[in-house]
């Protein structure tokens, strides 16, 4: 064991919080088509299909981006690739924003999505390079509350827009300004590595899969990138979760705002407002649930099993309670299911794709987590639409409910599995993160 250097510590605390306020800017060129889209139906008299439609495609080119974008990340380091995404997605959201037709904005959303996707991948490279085993997930729990605390503030903030009457494209302009200025300051405060600044990096977590060699922070070639992690039983189990808890997330992040306006009786300002809550909720779930399996030493079964279960209870509520003109029993229950749903989905491409990939293959392995898990959800934001549309939300929040059923047998499995695997190897003191 070895105590970190000031210098380390000072630079440690630097990168988490450029990394934090960097990736939570994602969002703000993100959740602006969900606060965005009441006002865009009532102007162009979409249906719930056809906005799903635009949104799922991007989902779709977003999983991909992860796959490739992983990749790239860890060939060419994640510093490059997490700022390319910015200034990419902000050039999106200006074309977005000037736009109209369906196809125009399929396309225009579809590549602002793949951008996008250069965001976590690349965090993930430079999180495991900058911070010890045994704090990673603390630190990455505290990196996903960025996405989390980061869409809540973009909903509250192009919100607020609304409510002074700005126009969707109004919101779209000012997500694009915004973007741009959190792009400029990271790239003055974010450093690939800590040899970057003359310091040395800590050391991996050796039950990687590359075992010894996951040390290395660039792949010998894609083959050995690849093969080990395929061949890697835990990876495919964490894929079939990632699956089912992405199919939940993104029907919420997308229909939420429009579940409280059409039942609930919320007008569209405090549905955007309201919508904030699920993932406030599930950026403390995220702290939580980090500090918890840093104590448990990685064993993040114990916790992701309990919290599915209570998560299929809490959808099923939803599907049968009857919310009509109750926007506060609404409210409890969909901040219920982002406290359930975000404690197991935070560690899945987060702090498990650091203890399977290492500084080799962390960026690719959150790739493939996230792109399973992002099919999911463009089937669940098409289908979710769909069922709504035509058959109501109770009838969507019981195939919610179902879907999370099938995934807490999945996590059952792997709970199993990896209570018989070494526990994560820990060589550093505590970073102070």
């Amino acid at each position: 064991m070895q105590d970190m250097s000031p210098d380390m510590k000072r630079w440690q605390r630097r990168t988490l919080m450029t990394l934090f306020i960097g990736y939570g800017g994602y969002y703000v060129c993100r959740s602006n088509l969900s606060v965005a889209l009441p006002l865009i139906h009532d102007e162009f008299n979409l249906t719930k299909e056809d906005t799903g439609t635009i949104a799922a495609i991007g989902v779709f080119l977003y999983a991909i981006g992860k796959v490739t974008n992983g990749v790239i990340s860890d060939f060419f380091g994640g510093r490059m690739m997490f700022v390319l995404g910015m200034l990419a997605s902000v050039c999106c959201t200006v074309a977005f924003g000037v736009m109209s037709g369906i196809l125009a904005w399929t396309v225009v959303w579809a590549i602002n999505r793949y951008f996008q996707s250069m965001g976590w991948v690349s965090l993930v490279k430079i999180a495991a390079r900058w911070f010890p085993v045994h704090r990673h997930a603390t630190t990455l729990g505290i990196l996903s509350m960025s996405y989390l605390i980061g869409d809540a503030v973009a909903r509250a903030y192009l919100g607020a827009f609304i409510g002074i009457g700005f126009g969707w494209r109004g919101v779209f302009m000012v997500s694009a300004v915004t973007f741009m200025a959190i792009a400029l300051f990271s790239v003055f405060t974010l450093k690939s590595s800590p040899r970057d600044v003359g310091l040395e990096e800590p050391p991996v977590n050796q039950t990687n899969v590359f075992g010894a060699s996951g040390e290395q922070s660039r792949p010998e070639g894609v083959w050995p990138l690849l093969v080990p992690l395929l061949r890697n039983p835990t990876f495919w189990l964490i894929c079939g979760i990632n699956f089912g808890l992405t199919y939940v997330r993104e029907t919420f992040n997308l229909w939420n705002p429009t579940f409280l306006h059409e039942v609930s009786g919320v007008d569209i300002k405090n549905a955007a407002l309201g919508s904030l809550l699920f993932p406030l909720v599930g950026a403390v779930s995220a702290f939580l649930a980090g500090r918890f399996s840093d104590r448990l030493k990685g064993r993040h079964g114990r916790i992701i099993f309990p919290a599915l279960v209570l998560l299929v209870v809490t959808l099923t509520v939803l599907a049968y309670a009857d919310l009509e003109g109750k926007p506060g029993l609404s409210l409890l229950l969909t901040s219920l299911v982002a406290f359930f749903l975000i404690a197991p989905y935070s560690f899945l491409s987060g702090v498990m794709a650091l203890d399977l990939g290492g500084k080799k293959g962390t960026a690719t392995t959150a790739g493939f987590v996230d792109s399973a898990g992002y099919l999911g959800g463009m089937l669940g934001i098409y289908l979710t639409g769909k069922i709504a549309e035509e058959q109501g939300w109770s009838a969507a929040f019981g195939i919610l409910a179902a879907i999370c059923g099938g995934t807490a047998v999945i996590a059952l499995i792997y709970w199993i599995h990896h209570e018989r695997t070494p526990l994560r190897t820990d060589e550093v003191d505590d970073a102070s993160v």
